[in-house]
């Protein structure tokens, strides 16, 4: 048995890394792995450019209870041609020596996952895993889930300490939001272990957050069946 840290992610409006073309930007069905350190940070106050070293030595596994429903808005932008602006500063002044009658629109998409809901299990050192708690409960910035228009829709609820074998039975132990009286998980996705089959890989291990450079990990989604609420709530979800 080990001490584990879990805590539930909730949110009307969640935007979770994937494709980031200038045309398009993506979203997963669940939060990677940067966003994750990037939001526990957050809450301990580290800024951006900080030393994310103790939380990048945690094992993180997600467990995904609601992934939402796909929405996807739309946004305009205006760009520069290079022809009309060589070696420009920043955006601001190389739209201000361009002249309106030079700039582009552009038509871009912004996806999104609406109404998720997921159940994070962390292993690590114990007193790092405390101060993540400490810090989930009263955080330094604003946590969100994604873009900053993605605000959490409840606390994240975190329990230290947690006695387990394994991130699924650790996460038997995490607080539904109170609109939901049961949920249930079926997908476990976790860093990708010796001798497993079903690997798949994906860009979300931080290099330099400043630079937005990411590192490829091998993650593992695994079939779970972690169930959430009374017995009686948990058949009225089913039925």
């Amino acid at each position: 048995m080990t001490d584990w840290l879990i805590f539930g992610l909730s949110a009307s409006m969640a935007a979770m890394g994937g494709h980031a073309g200038h045309e398009r930007r993506g979203s997963e069905a669940w939060p990677g792995r940067s966003a994750l350190v990037g939001l526990m940070g957050a809450a301990l106050g580290i800024d951006r450019a900080g030393d994310f070293g103790p939380l990048e030595a945690l094992d993180i596994s997600v467990a995904v209870f609601d992934a939402g429903v796909p929405l996807r808005d739309f946004h305009t932008i205006q760009t520069v041609p290079n022809a009309a602006a060589k070696s420009p500063n920043s955006r601001p002044e190389s739209m201000q020596a361009a002249g309106p009658l030079k700039l582009n629109t552009v038509l871009t998409k912004r996806d999104y996952r609406a109404g998720v809901f997921y159940g994070v299990a962390v292993l690590g050192a114990p007193e790092i895993l405390d101060q993540v708690g400490e810090a989930l409960r009263h955080p330094r910035y604003q946590l969100y889930l994604g873009r900053k228009s993605c605000p959490l829709s409840t606390p994240p609820g975190p329990v230290t300490r947690v006695k387990a074998s394994n991130a699924e039975e650790a996460l038997q132990s995490l607080a539904l939001p109170p609109w939901r009286k049961a949920a249930f998980a079926h997908t476990l996705v976790m860093d990708a272990r010796p001798g497993d089959t079903d690997k798949e890989m994906r860009h979300d291990r931080a290099v330099s957050r400043s630079a937005w450079h990411f590192q490829p990990r091998n993650i593992s989604c695994r079939s779970v069946s972690i169930a959430l609420g009374t017995a009686a709530d948990r058949k009225d979800a089913r039925e």
